[in-house]
């Protein structure tokens, strides 16, 4: 059952309530300390060894990092780069920054020296907080950056980058936080570049409050007692920080955290059940995955309550399965870097609609709009975009003036994306604005197509992109991934074809299947669709 009315209530009744003054760090961690016992990290290593770390140990540790940051003499608005994946480090780390004043600046460990050192440079990093995995990348990167003057280690002692601990043995855990403006930089996230070079979008204090409704919506009324959240998502990303952990611990929830080298669906599971996750953040790609494991909640006792997606289409299929074997459905989410958790799916309040991206979570505005930020009749593709201000939206590109105001046309902001709305006011995906593909006069998502494609019995995966056709202008070409049972051959690929055919639009077919051992992905799990364009063009040109 879903209740329309209620949902409409919520938007009609929502009011936003942005102080002037504001500062993260109080709101996750300095009022939940008053409890010594309240846990904010179920933290489990490598060998599968559990500790409990309150929020008052947060609190004490932020405290002193924070002290150290200003003995270095770090002025407010400097940026901090946390080269971390998910480590209580990375958590205390965000808190100490923003107690101090300072920007937080979450990166992958996964990057190599040239992507950290461009965000060294770019961002203009004087300390850099990391571990041994990731101290040789950023040595290198720091020759190309010479602006870093301090390296801390989380888990070593170095020459050069000596231990974060070991540094804050002597600081003090008393620091009165920073009075920072609700407007005032926190944290800067780097878009995934899927065009051009990556941007550094800057967030304010007041995006916290921001992410609120999201996360109460996607999550059902988060929270409930006895909600224990966890992803896979590191940390290091804007899903992970703020879908995820940050907004968990505004409410005084505690987070579980564990880094597994790859995403392993058995050992998902396996600490869902373990650990007793009750909220979680799960990709399309991760549940993929998850679905091939028989029988998770009688072997591992998994027993969630709410879970949302977001960065693809989920599809028919996965909600299905997750409804059977979950006994849940899953809360699609959209947003991005600059603007995030800003339309997703509450199906308690609104009807199940398989693919879309749901409505706009209340608080928020969204409309599809030309070039020109005029609004678009129901039905009709254009660019998804979102009422300007918005407390969960950028402050600006970092040092790129020329390309925020790009973001940005007649008060809405552009979220590059294409979509659609129809006349019950739900959003639906059609691609990114480069994803697009434009065949004998059509205009063509990609994700319609790949929804379909991995309803083959025979697909775990895949991508659709365009390549250059002199007839056409481009022939739609499907990269799949097959599972274990089946092998490449025509036949697979005619069968293929013909069962897209069968579903879709002739114009929406596959001219073409490509069979792949893996798909390229952006870290975060999204399928990186630029990077099989480029590849095809290489090919092309070769040819």
């Amino acid at each position: 059952m879903n209740d329309m009315k209620a949902y409409e209530a919520l938007c009609r009744g929502f009011r936003w309530n942005i102080p002037e003054r504001y500062n993260i760090a109080a709101d996750v961690c300095d009022r939940h300390a008053t409890d010594p016992n309240r846990i904010a990290l179920v933290s489990v290593g490598e060998r599968g060894d559990t500790r409990n770390i309150t929020f008052l140990q947060v609190q004490r540790l932020a405290s002193k990092m924070a002290n150290l940051f200003a003995a270095l003499g770090l002025a407010r608005g400097e940026r901090v780069m946390l080269l971390l994946g998910q480590s209580p480090w990375t958590a205390i780390s965000h808190v100490a920054c923003w107690k101090a004043g300072l920007v937080s600046t979450p990166t992958s460990p996964l990057f190599g020296p040239d992507a950290i050192a461009y965000r060294l440079g770019l961002a203009g990093v004087r300390v850099a907080i990391t571990d041994l995995a990731s101290l040789p990348s950023l040595l290198q990167a720091a020759s190309e950056a010479p602006v870093l003057q301090h390296i801390f280690l989380i888990d070593g002692d170095e020459a050069g980058a000596p231990s974060l601990e070991r540094m804050l043995e002597t600081a003090s855990d008393n620091f009165t936080n920073v009075d920072t403006g609700a407007n005032e930089p926190a944290f800067l996230n780097f878009t995934s570049g899927t065009t051009g070079f990556p941007k550094g979008a800057l967030q304010a204090h007041r995006s916290m409050l921001g992410h609120i409704p999201g996360v109460q919506f996607g999550f059902d009324a988060f929270p409930q007692p006895g909600d224990l959240m966890w992803s896979p998502a590191d940390w290091s990303w804007l899903a992970g920080l703020m879908d995820v952990l940050m907004p968990a611990w505004f409410f005084g929830q505690p987070v579980l955290t564990f880094r597994a080298q790859k995403f392993d669906p058995e050992q998902a599971f396996r600490m869902i059940g373990e650990h007793g996750v009750r909220t979680a953040l799960l990709t399309p790609t991760m549940l993929r995955l998850m679905r091939q494991v028989p029988d998770p909640v009688q072997r591992y006792g998994a027993r969630l309550r709410a879970v949302i997606s977001g960065g693809e289409s989920v599809g028919k299929e996965l909600h299905e399965w997750s409804r059977h074997t979950l006994g849940l459905p899953v809360n699609e989410m959209f947003g991005q870097t600059e603007c995030n958790l800003v339309i997703g799916n509450n199906s308690r309040l609104l009807p199940l609609r398989p693919g879309s991206l749901g409505r706009p979570v209340p608080g928020h505005t969204a409309a599809i709009v030309d070039d020109k930020g005029q609004q678009l009749p129901v039905g009709t593709i254009g660019n998804l975009a979102f009422r300007a201000p918005d407390p969960v939206m950028m402050l600006e590109y970092w040092r790129n003036p020329e390309a925020t105001a790009e973001k940005y046309a007649n008060g809405w902001l552009l979220s590059g994306d294409l979509a659609q709305v129809d006349d019950e006011g739900f959003f639906w995906f059609e691609g990114r604005a480069d994803d697009v593909i434009t065949s004998s006069g059509y205009r063509i998502g990609p994700t319609e197509i790949e929804d379909t494609l991995i309803k083959h019995p025979a697909v775990v995966m895949a991508a659709v992109i365009g390549i250059a056709d002199p007839v056409r202008t481009e022939a739609i070409r499907a990269y799949v991934v097959l599972n274990d049972r089946f092998k490449p051959s025509e036949t697979l690929a005619l069968e293929i074809r013909n069962f897209v055919r069968s579903k879709l639009a002739r114009h929406e077919t596959p001219h073409e299947v490509v069979f792949s051992d893996a798909l390229p992905l952006t870290v975060t799990g999204k399928i990186l669709r630029r990077a099989l364009r480029e590849a095809a063009s290489e090919q092309s040109s070769a040819r």
